[in-house]
């Protein structure tokens, strides 16, 4: 990637905080108290990646009937005392941004709300307050590219001097469809060849980025 870079567009989970192998864990508890027994592999290919919003459609889809709105009610205390507990940054990314000079930003499936509770809980929030966006803000998440683009668009960075890091296939996707490049990182848990595609460099250490 020898063109020029004017912003770098970081993934969250998966990529600053090392949430989505403690997330999948509880993810096919979850599943299967509801009625929809996944293997680790098919939960990653289904939500690693994508919003909220579309892991209960999906969910309400395979069981033919919509949720109860307190569903979630139930299963919160699990993911909140994992990442209480366990949850770190990524591996090699306090190396990463110590080195990066160009300006960054967080752009993510996840809610503005879990972002401050991750991202404050493992001491990144600081250093991306102020810059960080959500699925939430846009019409379409991941694999779509609204939220990449609705970031470039704040930071005031046009698309095609944005590269995105990602950990899942349906950033990279939608980071693609942004027509940005990207960095694919396979450190997390998505398998590399899955992560491979144009203008996307596969990477497994988060201090080569």
């Amino acid at each position: 990637m020898s063109d020029p870079v004017d912003l770098v567009i970081f993934d969250c989970d998966g990529v600053l905080v090392d949430s989505e192998r403690l997330a999948v864990r509880i993810d096919l508890v979850v599943l299967h108290e509801l009625g929809w027994p996944l293997t680790e592999d098919q939960v990653i290919e289904r939500f690693v990646g994508r919003s909220h919003e579309s892991m209960v459609a999906q969910i309400e889809a395979y069981l033919g009937r919509r949720l109860a709105e307190d569903w979630e009610e139930r299963f919160q205390h699990l993911y909140r005392d994992a990442f209480d507990v366990e949850l770190r940054p990524v591996d090699g990314v306090l190396d990463a941004l110590a080195r990066i000079t160009t300006p960054t930003c967080v752009a993510s499936s996840g809610s503005h709300d879990k972002m401050r509770y991750t991202l404050g809980l493992t001491g990144l929030y600081e250093h991306f307050e102020g810059r960080i966006f959500s699925a939430q803000e846009v019409p379409n998440g991941k694999p779509a590219p609204d939220l990449f683009l609705h970031a470039a668009d704040q930071m005031a960075v046009a698309p095609e001097l944005c590269v995105v890091v990602e950990d899942s296939r349906w950033g990279l996707e939608a980071a693609r469809a942004a027509g940005m490049r990207s960095f694919g990182f396979a450190g997390s848990v998505t398998a590399a060849e899955i992560l491979q595609g144009p203008h996307t460099v596969v990477f497994a250490d988060m201090r080569e980025l």
